[in-house]
């Protein structure tokens, strides 16, 4: 089993005390997003993780505490954007937070553990073509070194994210010019010793060298951990996702960065509820179970085959 941790809110960023209690615990409840009076109780001991996968904007919480990870196989995808407060209203300074961070990380557990992530690219009269070009250039060139891997995908027009994104006069761009973006990005990240690859799009930029992403990806475990995993691709996302089947431990409407284009908040007041129904050693990421819940665990098994193949 891989967990996932989290694609519906930043819980190294917010909640990673939370979180580092529930690995000691060796369990955590969470809350079904389509039935939310039906609660799973997962299983968090590191003979059924087989990894996991830290999804964060910021971790800098977590950092004094990283050999609390040492039992588990985990990288981070890590997003950093060119985006001002205009986009992403509550992430910390770039320069003197995010980037500092994003280096000390890779030096503490390893460059291959940490995935750089520019993703959405949006367009409109003040993020342009030109824009992307000179801020990834310039990102590129600060954490050289410290990554193996840029992961890029476009923003895409949810109903709640046009909503939020109403006064920003987001441009569409073409598919022309997704790929002319795409083959620059590529030129760049080889000159700072990237490779790149795109999350969940419908673009052949494999002539740039940049193929399909799989950010919950079954390879990097594997090697990183050094075992086989029998596991396969995640039949509960987009079609274009090359991800493998993980649980993911988060809940929507719980992230502060307050991020515009994020499919993952509906509500601002929704979200403000919730942090302050957050309890660091609770079972669930906020509230408390009642009466009208109904728990279950679920069954879930490690995946990994540790037989080496000598030849």
């Amino acid at each position: 089993m891989i967990i996932s941790v989290s694609r519906r809110t930043d819980i190294p960023a917010f909640y990673a005390k939370w979180f580092y209690h529930r690995l000691k615990e060796k369990s955590v409840l969470v809350r079904n997003p389509m039935n939310i009076h039906l609660i799973s109780k997962i299983n968090l001991s590191p003979d059924v993780v087989d990894g996991i996968v830290f999804w964060t904007k910021n971790p800098a919480p977590m950092l004094e505490r990283l050999d609390e990870l040492r039992a588990y196989t985990y990288y981070f995808q890590f997003t950093l954007n060119p985006y001002g407060k205009d986009i992403e209203p509550n992430v910390p300074s770039k320069n003197d937070i995010v980037i500092p961070t994003f280096q000390k990380l890779s030096e503490r557990i390893g460059k291959d553990k940490v995935i750089w992530r520019y993703d959405p690219i949006l367009f409109n009269a003040d993020y342009t073509t030109a824009y992307h070009l000179t801020f990834f250039k310039s990102l590129a060139a600060k954490l050289a070194g410290y990554t193996e891997k840029c992961t890029v995908s476009f923003l895409n027009f949810y109903q709640k994210t046009e909503r939020n994104l109403r006064t920003c006069n987001i441009i569409q761009p073409t598919s022309d010019q997704k790929i002319e973006l795409m083959q620059r990005f590529a030129e760049t990240a080889k000159q700072f010793g990237m490779d790149m690859d795109t999350c969940a799009e419908d673009i052949d930029c494999g002539k740039f060298g940049i193929r399909q992403a799989h950010c919950i990806d079954k390879e990097r475990f594997e090697r990183l951990g050094g075992y086989h995993l029998n596991v396969e691709k995640d039949k509960n996302q987009r079609p274009q996702c090359s991800c493998v089947t993980s649980v993911d431990i988060g809940a929507y409407n719980t992230c502060k960065n307050g991020c515009l284009y994020c499919y993952a908040n509906f509500s601002p007041n929704a979200v403000q509820k919730n942090n302050a129904a957050h309890h660091p050693e609770s079972s669930l990421l906020f509230g408390s179970v009642s009466e009208n819940d109904v728990v279950k665990t679920r069954d879930l098994k490690s995946c990994r085959n540790c037989q080496f193949e000598l030849f």
